[in-house]
């Protein structure tokens, strides 16, 4: 997953602002809860009565969040306010939402104990994410860091031969500097990256490379490559029969080895150490036995022809994207990354995670509905800078499904955790 020079260069600079390095490596450094309390656990459980209910939204307000549109209490929006989200509208869809936290994190955006909301309807999901952020923030939390960000589009040029392919690209290289004016005509937020080639016999690809400030960008990268492959048949020498916004080889909405290998959307990294008596207690588990059980995982996985090699990412990302706003159906391409677990030399539990395609946003498209802004809200990822400070709160998210995941696999509790979590139990039937 390695990153180009120039837009690596300008995440750092981003990163550091104005501070020394030592500043940042400080940010990301564990703060055990002895020095740092956390604030309280969410009334967790498998209680699923009104009372319990009341007294989880009660704590969550004690926390002083919002959770109107979450406790039915807030007004859906009118029609006329979902133009742009949907057509033939009839109704909604609801699933319920699960709380998990507090998850600390030590990320360089998001920095703190977070509340965090998961939509699903699959049972045991929400009490394992639970357990995962309980290890990692009595450990003193997970470090997270958005290393690189860009959203891709490739339009692809049809010609008659290779020939006049090569010529058009020819011509295309020279004039990369002036593409940017046509992009900032399109969209005060889109900024040209950079633009990688591609020539297939007779079709030559564009796959550019585009920032897109807090919004995840799809349709924004939409216009601005629409934008400027229509400059280019204009002004070519030599034109095209056909052209194509999109060829297919950007990597949208599905899992790729390109994005895989240089990333689509916010690459996130994120690492936990979990001491080792906190894993024994909590995961029922030891070192040793969590280490062989990731191994066989991921000879499964390489097997099995995965992109990457990781439990259970799409769960989580899930989860968040529906409660956030996001595009789910990015989670075909954010759910692929990688997982490693190794042996501290003192002989706890070192963890990381990578996720080089992300593609979230905190302004535009369903962020702007109203569970959803809430949501965000209770992450506070309302403000500037809230798509690279959720991207890593995403992160996390996903390694506190990757301890607790294989932890269950590898102590053979994962049948029962579902057949306690996943299963109504019926008064009339109390094993089923």
């Amino acid at each position: 997953m390695p990153a180009p020079r120039k837009i690596a260069g300008e995440i750092l600079n981003h990163l550091l602002a104005g501070k020394k390095a030592g500043d940042e490596v400080h940010r990301l450094k564990p703060r055990p809860p002895e020095k740092e309390p956390l604030p309280p656990r969410v009334p967790h459980g498998n209680n699923h009565t009104a009372d319990g209910l009341e007294k989880r939204r009660a704590f969550l307000k004690g926390q002083g969040l919002c959770i109107e549109q979450l406790s039915g209490l807030g007004p859906d929006p009118a029609p006329e306010d979902l133009e742009g989200h949907i057509e033939n509208f009839a109704g909604y869809a609801k699933l319920p939402v699960g709380i998990i936290g507090p998850l600390r994190i030590n990320g360089a955006h998001a920095h703190g104990d977070f509340y965090v909301p998961l939509a699903t309807s699959e049972g045991a999901l929400v009490a394992s994410y639970n357990r995962g952020a309980y290890v990692i923030s009595q450990s003193g939390g997970a470090a997270a860091m958005c290393l690189t960000e860009s959203v891709s589009r490739s339009p692809c040029f049809a010609f008659r031969s290779m020939a006049e392919a090569g010529l058009f690209l020819a011509w295309v290289l020279p004039q990369f500097e002036s593409f940017q004016e046509v992009v900032v005509g399109t969209s005060h937020h889109a900024r040209l990256l950079d633009m990688r080639t591609v020539m297939l016999g007779k079709e030559l690809y564009l796959i550019l490379d585009f920032t897109t400030g807090d919004a995840s960008g799809q349709n924004m990268v939409t216009l601005a490559a629409d934008a400027l492959a229509r400059h280019l048949v204009a002004e070519a020498p030599v034109k095209p029969h056909h052209w194509y916004v999109e060829g297919n080889l950007s990597g949208d909405k599905k899992a790729t080895m390109l994005s895989f290998l240089f990333a689509r959307g916010k690459k996130v990294v994120a690492e936990a150490v979990i001491r080792r008596d906190l894993l024994k207690k909590v995961i029922h588990i030891t070192v040793e036995e969590m280490l062989a059980g990731w191994q066989v995982s991921v000879l499964g996985g390489i097997q099995s022809g995965a992109i990457g090699a990781q439990g259970h990412f799409a769960n989580a990302l899930a989860a968040l994207f529906i409660a956030c706003g996001q595009d789910a159906a990015c989670v075909a391409e954010a759910s692929v990354g990688l997982t490693r677990m190794d042996a501290t030399p003192e002989g706890d539990l070192y963890v990381s995670i990578s996720l080089p395609n992300l593609i979230v946003g905190t302004v535009g498209g369903g962020t702007s509905l109203p569970g959803a802004r809430e949501c965000l809200a209770m992450l506070g990822c309302t403000g500037e800078g809230g798509a690279r400070k959720f991207a890593e709160i995403c992160a996390v998210t996903a390694l506190a499904g990757e301890i607790s995941l294989t932890g269950a696999m590898s102590a053979g509790e994962f049948s029962q955790a579902h057949a306690r979590y996943g299963r109504k139990r019926h008064p009339e039937k109390p094993d089923a």
